[in-house]
């Protein structure tokens, strides 16, 4: 069994019942979920041993939190406690032509907090196969970003694959730095990205002109030449026909060549938040099991395009139903 470690905020997420906007709310669902972590579980579901890395307050919510990736599979025994506040995001779910809205509490959150000698990087990826990191958490603190650089070159210097879903979001970066200033050189200490085109662009200020494809196999050969230590570079096409039915398609460029996966039509969206994190689940799953790029991308592809099927964040699915869904099979019928 491959263990695999995740560093990242989780938060509380509260958000109306079914598709119920905040002004019809009387009552909000409570859950927990961040992108690493949200990685983790999906791994754990797929049968891996995943840990993930985090501070929580050392309070009631703090080791509720904790529960919460316990009951989910995930080895929660690096997990940190100071501080006082969760970090908490609010979700209205959109329906139709009615858009998803987040507003984020996460400000001096413990996680926010957190400095790298908090940490002890040799203990916690002992016998550790993979380090998966967000462009989330450099964008949190300084502390942060100086823990996610830490356990990155710590990461490399025992041999250990790194990825990186580097999601580029300009909005979260307030404490004085720029993704600029400081994602460059996280970036160079991956084997594996996943970012789009735009993403690569913002943070490199490459010049990737061309259509959608041949802008995404400039910006990822740039990308790589730029970071000699990255292999391969994914992402994924979302044709978005609406917020309840989207089509998904997985795409990498392996340093050789650029493959696409076959797309998947998702035409009953339940719950968007945290597909991402399904694709970079199947992406690390998909590479660690599968020979043929063709087949570690065709899962990944499979495991994001079940997650817009699973409430919450995280995808909570079977590793036997992705393989069915990255096969062929479509018909949702009642196995009995």
């Amino acid at each position: 069994m491959k263990r695999i470690v995740t560093f990242g905020e989780v938060m509380m997420r509260l958000s109306p019942p079914a598709y119920a906007k905040f002004s019809q709310a009387t009552s909000l669902d409570l859950a927990y979920g961040g992108g690493e972590a949200n990685v983790a579980i999906s791994l754990a579901y797929m049968g891996m041993d995943a840990v993930h890395v985090t501070r929580f307050p050392d309070n009631l919510i703090g080791k509720s939190a904790t529960q919460f990736l316990r009951h989910h599979w995930v080895d929660t025994s690096s997990i940190l406690y100071g501080g006082d506040l969760m970090g908490k995001y609010f979700l209205e779910k959109g329906a139709v032509h009615r858009s998803s809205k987040v507003v984020y509490e996460r400000e001096k959150s413990s996680f926010a907090q957190v400095e790298p000698a908090m940490f002890n990087w040799n203990t916690i990826f002992q016998d550790a196969d993979w380090f998966h990191w967000t462009g989330i958490t450099p964008a949190i603190s300084v502390g942060a970003a100086e823990c996610c650089k830490e356990a990155i070159q710590f990461a490399r210097s025992k041999g250990i694959i790194v990825s990186a879903d580097i999601n580029s979001r300009k909005n979260l970066w307030n404490y004085g730095k720029k993704q600029q200033d400081v994602m460059p050189e996280l970036i160079a200490g991956c084997d594996v990205v996943i970012a789009g085109s735009r993403d690569i662009r913002e943070i490199f200020g490459f010049d990737v002109e061309g259509n959608k494809e041949e802008e995404f196999i400039n910006a990822a050969i740039q990308l790589s030449e730029a970071c000699e230590g990255v292999k391969k570079v994914f992402d994924k096409e979302r044709e978005m026909l609406s917020a309840s039915h989207n089509r998904i398609q997985g795409k990498v460029w392996n340093g050789k060549r650029f493959i696409k996966a076959k797309k998947l039509d998702v035409t009953h969206i339940v719950d968007r938040v945290g597909t991402g994190d399904a694709y970079a689940a199947g992406v690390i799953y998909g590479l660690l099991h599968y020979q043929k790029d063709e087949e570690a991308l065709s899962f990944a592809t499979a495991a994001c395009a079940l997650k817009h099927t699973v409430e919450g964040d995280a995808n909570i699915i079977a590793l036997e139903d992705v393989q069915e869904l990255m096969h062929g099979n479509t018909s949702g019928k009642i196995k009995r």
